[in-house]
């Protein structure tokens, strides 16, 4: 399954299908407009609307109303009617490393998948442009995808590869994710009836600085991969926790 949160019409969907086309049946099932930030929210509070279109020859395809999670739920359940060996998401344009992953659709997208117990990676480009360069990234894209097939990946894991924007790319790096994140405020603004309202701006800072962060992989200009979990429990934490007095 393909699918990805920047819409089913954009140029890095499109390259991804090109880069698994050889490694059996492809469906895309993919939102029909953007879904960028949506983390993984999904649609309770109306329906859902799901169409067969044709747009990629010879391709079976589907855009959907709803979310990246909702895409794979929805593939899942009443397009595939059981599980696929693999879902891809993506190409995404700009980067979904650090802390992106959490708000990430496209990265979404795979959680939903590994939640399903399916091996599932997210693909991001650094480069935000329509116009973005895809091309060197391909064969290292076909290479992650034949060793997932190949080894699988253990349950409740996915992978979070992105790309750096350039076109020599050096290699690939396992990777930890950097503690990395956005410094956000919001500017006022005025609409034309002079009521106020507010656009988030921010700057991106890396607290990391160390050389084994995704972060650090991507500005040396290799793709960094970083094996990523659903689960969010603080497991070094919890002897710790158990030792503190909430019950009394």
């Amino acid at each position: 399954m393909v699918t990805n949160d920047d819409g089913i019409t954009a140029p890095g969907i499109k390259h991804l299908i090109e880069a698994i086309k050889p490694f059996g049946e492809v469906v895309v099932v993919a939102p029909d407009s953007p879904q960028s930030g949506m983390g993984h929210a999904v649609t309770i509070s109306k329906p859902i609307r799901l169409e067969k279109i044709d747009l990629f020859e010879g391709i079976e395809s589907y855009q959907c109303s709803g979310t990246p999670a909702d895409c794979v739920k929805l593939a899942v359940d009443q397009v595939w009617h059981h599980k696929p060996d693999l879902v891809v998401s993506g190409i995404n344009h700009g980067s979904n490393a650090s802390i992106n992953v959490l708000y990430s659709g496209t990265m979404s997208a795979a959680i939903e998948g590994a939640i399903e117990g399916i091996p599932s990676i997210g693909f991001s480009l650094m480069d935000y442009s329509r116009d973005a360069n895809f091309n060197p990234a391909m064969p290292y894209i076909k290479k992650i995808v034949s060793e997932v097939i190949d080894k699988s990946l253990p349950t409740g894991v996915l992978l979070n590869v992105n790309i750096p924007k350039t076109d020599q790319i050096e290699g690939v790096k396992v990777c930890r994710q950097a503690n990395a994140k956005w410094e956000e405020n919001f500017a006022e603004r005025k609409d034309p009836h002079g009521r106020p309202y507010y656009w988030m701006v921010g700057i991106f800072k890396d607290h990391d600085q160390s050389d084994d962060t995704d972060l650090s992989a991507l500005n040396e200009g290799y793709i960094s991969v970083v094996p990523t979990l659903f689960d969010l429990t603080a497991h070094q934490f919890m002897q710790n926790l158990k030792n503190w007095n909430l019950n009394e």
